[in-house]
């Protein structure tokens, strides 16, 4: 990772190598404490803009109030501050990282009343899966390890101490020689990736996973905007792994990954084994969104200058 010159830390922008905390922080002991992924880009007129900040914002509000924690400020004042942070380390496109966690004081499981904190921290993250991937596609397997149950640990909330599950897997992948996981739900189906919501194209048609065990992306819910915006047929719909084998063409989304095809699952090849037309498709018009070159979709943009 790229240090840049500043992390916001509770409403100041402290340098890099200063934004520290205790090493009894309750969040760093038992988990609790939410985040985003979310991602800025410099458009194509040289201004910049972040890919639906407010929602992301929103979504960081929103765990929080699934695992109990209260932040201290508001969505729109978090979305000041991120672009506050980009601005101050002078980023025209960046990896941005709003953490909120429960902080310093009585230590046990029960947080009690220790102080809820929130950093932002901005860097330059190219493609998450390899820069080859986006056209290639990667390897997949399906994971030993289940995502975790609906009343298990609340999969609506981009918490920090969820992703033990995808820790997990992800290192089960990398060390059998694969790119990434996929995950199964509870009852068998496939649910989505460590990091990431998965689609498939069968007979035209494009099928996600519901959301039932999974975290509802927003990457996830702009290419399903976008897909049926274009004309295609998107459902829904729970799926095996075996109908995932036989798809045409099959992909992950997220934050990170933006829009990875994938080329084999478990050994089987997906389609042509690269990326598909759908594929293809669906990238080239979200970067064009993202680069701002879509006017229909500006509102997902929140630009900023220097």
């Amino acid at each position: 990772m790229n240090a840049t010159e500043y992390i916001w830390f509770d409403g100041k922008l402290v340098p890099w190598q200063e934004a520290n905390v205790h090493v009894l922080t309750h969040a760093l002991h038992y988990g609790s404490a939410v985040f985003e992924g979310i991602r800025a880009y410099k458009c194509s007129d040289g201004s910049s803009a972040v890919f639906r900040l407010h929602d992301h914002a929103q979504r960081l509000i929103n765990s929080a109030k699934i695992l109990r924690m209260e932040i201290p400020q508001t969505v729109d004042e978090i979305s000041a501050a991120i672009i506050e942070t980009l601005k101050a380390n002078k980023m025209p496109d960046a990896y941005i990282r709003p953490l909120s966690f429960v902080g310093y004081g009585e230590m046990g499981v029960y947080p009690g009343n220790n102080p809820v904190h929130t950093i932002i921290a901005v860097w330059s993250w190219g493609a998450y899966l390899g820069a080859e991937a986006l056209e290639k596609g990667i390897r997949v397997r399906t994971s030993s390890f289940a995502r975790s149950h609906v009343n298990c640990s609340m999969s609506k909330a981009k918490a920090a101490g969820n992703y033990i599950n995808s820790i997990l897997a992800k290192i089960e992948a990398k060390e059998d020689g694969f790119d990434e996981a996929i995950m199964l739900d509870t009852n068998g189906f496939v649910s989505e990736a460590t990091g990431e919501n998965i689609f498939m194209v069968r007979n035209g048609i494009i099928k996600t996973t519901p959301l039932t065990s999974i975290l509802g992306g927003i990457t996830r819910d702009s290419l399903i905007q976008l897909a049926r915006d274009l004309g295609y047929t998107v459902e829904e719909q729970q799926f095996t792994r075996d109908e995932l084998y036989t798809a045409e063409e099959a992909f992950f989304t997220g934050t990170a990954a933006e829009l990875t095809p994938i080329r084999e699952v478990d050994r089987r090849t997906i389609g042509a084994g690269h990326a598909g037309p759908v594929s293809k498709h669906l990238q080239k018009e979200f970067f064009s969104i993202v680069n701002g070159d879509n006017p229909k979709y500006k509102h997902w943009l929140d630009s900023y200058t220097f």
